[in-house]
């Protein structure tokens, strides 16, 4: 059996995020039959333009960002919580994901298996961010994990200098996530 492939995207920009450092943690404990890609240019998508979203005009990195989740078996979505919601530029991206306005492409999203999970250093971590983005994937249709859920609150304390996810608990809950995504993911294909 091939492994499944999983593409990741985190919704921050920063180098030291804990949110990719959460996605790397994802390619290092993830319990095995999975290729774990982190996404690495969200911040090359330009600002969502609906007369730009057709296949003769939408930006490469765009395009580029589509086939790589068509492709892909499964998302995992890494969010901070910014406001109370999810940061601008990964619901930019997802707007970007979430249309065929020529209905020739197919929709990226549709029934796609995806899987979020979210860190911040705050209390209460990301689960605001996290609702919010779970609306935006009832619209998008796609099939998401609704347990375990990953809010990695008081982030700074669970990674080491060198950014290592330390903690026991959150590995083991970031484990069970990527099962509950594999299991989307395999009964995806089941039917397919």
């Amino acid at each position: 059996m091939t492994a499944s492939t999983i593409l990741a995207i985190s919704g921050s920009l920063r180098a030291t995020s804990h949110n990719t450092q959460l996605l790397r943690a994802a390619q290092k404990f993830n319990p095995g039959g999975q290729e774990i890609e982190i996404y690495e240019d969200l911040r090359e998508i330009p600002p969502y333009d609906l007369d730009l979203d057709t296949p003769e005009l939408r930006p490469a990195v765009v395009d580029e960002l589509r086939r790589r989740v068509a492709e892909a078996d499964g998302l995992l979505i890494a969010t901070p919580e910014f406001n109370y919601s999810v940061p601008g530029v990964l619901k930019n991206a997802l707007d970007w994901l979430s249309t065929d306005w020529t209905k020739t492409e197919g929709l990226p999203l549709h029934r796609k298996p995806v899987a979020i999970l979210g860190a911040a250093p705050t209390n209460f971590g990301t689960v605001r961010a996290q609702l919010a983005l779970r609306q935006v994937f009832v619209w998008t249709d796609s099939d998401v994990v609704v347990k375990p859920e990953v809010h990695v609150f008081r982030s700074h304390e669970r990674f080491d200098a060198d950014g290592n996810l330390t903690d026991e608990v959150t590995i083991e809950l970031l484990q069970g996530l990527l099962a509950a995504l594999q299991a989307k993911i395999d009964a995806s294909k089941a039917v397919a």
